[in-house]
């Protein structure tokens, strides 16, 4: 059993007042691949070198299959790391790469040849095995890097960003074999990255962290379907959700010149503090054209539009008397337009005003004071 248990774990840097990780509780089930997700800066890393012993716990409690290791060193914990940088000995084969670790600990001869060419087997390297570092691409290094923690067999994985030096291709390439790997290998593992893209395609569960908290835990489809917060909301997704903040006026959302209709229960939930107003928020594949005279829509002036084939992109400006509305953009990649799926073949031009209605079943709404989900 290798469960990895956070148990209201803190860590703050010298110097700091403030923790790149506060009051930290997360479960990692065994077996389990468990993406840490978040922007730059948020404490996804310090959590991962936490858990390696690499870092100081200031406060709280780290398990390893039930055995407290918070004080341990990092040799007894049976971890075994992966970074984005490949960190191999550019005078060793890749044999020897992968099976250094074991030369050190005194395994015999035959048993490191045995697990190095296991490991080989799995990761399609083979026929690299006599070969030295500066030889292999970028891609092969990094699946070095991952061989010579899977010949250790240890109880947990760490992975620290291992895609981010690969070129686009290479990424998607390489993250599809480290997933299926290690449902192979069964082996508990932590893995880190700051593109969203990655953890919903990886993991078995995504935990959103930002500024060192804990935002929501969950399997990719959770996250994107129940976003807890704005925050989660506007980053998990690609394009990211349109969010923007409206005024309530009769349980009804003014979305400039127009209004839609809001259910009872989340504006019954608004508060003094939420001002009199709410946030909506769609993703693009839930908004789509409208007839022009059809209620609970709202008009878009085209700004931009993507023909990608089997999708249709339009960015647009919410409008209010014929001119832009001033609205409130929250969490927006899309340089504050408003973004919507279509089908290709109907593509808007440029210029014109189109009316958009939103799927009521997929309308995430959330107070503006506190930026939790309402509905």
């Amino acid at each position: 059993m290798a469960e990895v248990v956070f148990d209201h774990v803190t860590r703050i840097y010298p110097g700091n007042d403030k923790p790149s990780v506060d009051d930290l509780n997360l479960d990692i089930k065994d077996g389990e691949f468990l993406v840490l997700v978040g922007p730059s800066g948020c404490g996804k890393s310090t959590t991962l070198r936490m858990l390696a012993g690499l870092e100081e716990v200031n406060k709280g409690r780290i398990f390893i299959g039930g055995k407290d290791v918070t004080t341990m060193q990092p040799k007894d914990r049976d971890i075994a790391m992966v970074f984005q940088n490949y960190a191999l000995y550019p005078h060793m084969t890749v044999a020897d790469n992968m099976g250094f670790a074991l030369k050190i600990a005194g395994t015999p001869k035959e048993e490191i040849r045995k697990r190095v060419e296991e490991a080989a087997k799995i990761l399609d390297l083979t026929e690299f095995l006599d070969r030295k570092p500066k030889a292999l691409s970028g891609g092969q290094r990094q699946r070095v890097a991952m061989g010579r923690a899977i010949v250790r067999k240890p109880k947990v994985f760490l992975m620290d960003e291992p895609l981010s030096n690969l070129d686009a291709k290479l990424r998607v390439q390489t993250r599809t074999q480290i997933a299926a790997l290690q449902r192979q290998l069964g082996v508990t593992t932590l893995y880190v990255t700051h593109d969203q893209t990655e953890a919903l395609t990886m993991g078995d569960r995504i935990a959103v962290i930002k500024l060192g908290k804990l935002q929501q835990v969950g399997a990719p489809t959770e996250l994107y379907d129940r976003p807890a917060n704005v925050f989660v909301a506007g980053f998990i997704g690609s394009p990211s959700m349109n969010l923007n903040t409206h005024p309530v006026v009769n349980g009804k959302a003014k979305i400039g010149d127009d209004t839609l209709d809001l259910p009872a229960e989340a504006v019954n939930k608004l508060t003094p503090e939420d001002g009199g107003k709410i946030v909506v928020g769609f993703r693009p594949e839930d908004g789509s054209l409208a007839a022009p005279d059809e209620p609970n829509a709202f008009s878009l002036k085209v700004v931009n539009v993507e023909d990608l084939g089997s999708d249709g992109y339009i960015y647009g400006n919410i409008i209010t008397d014929g001119s832009v509305a001033e609205t409130t953009t929250l969490m927006s990649d899309q340089n504050k337009l408003t973004t919507i799926r279509v089908n290709p073949r109907v593509l808007p031009r440029v210029g014109e005003i189109v009316k958009i209605k939103i799927d009521p079943s997929k309308m995430h709404l959330f107070a503006p004071s506190t930026e939790l989900r309402l509905n």
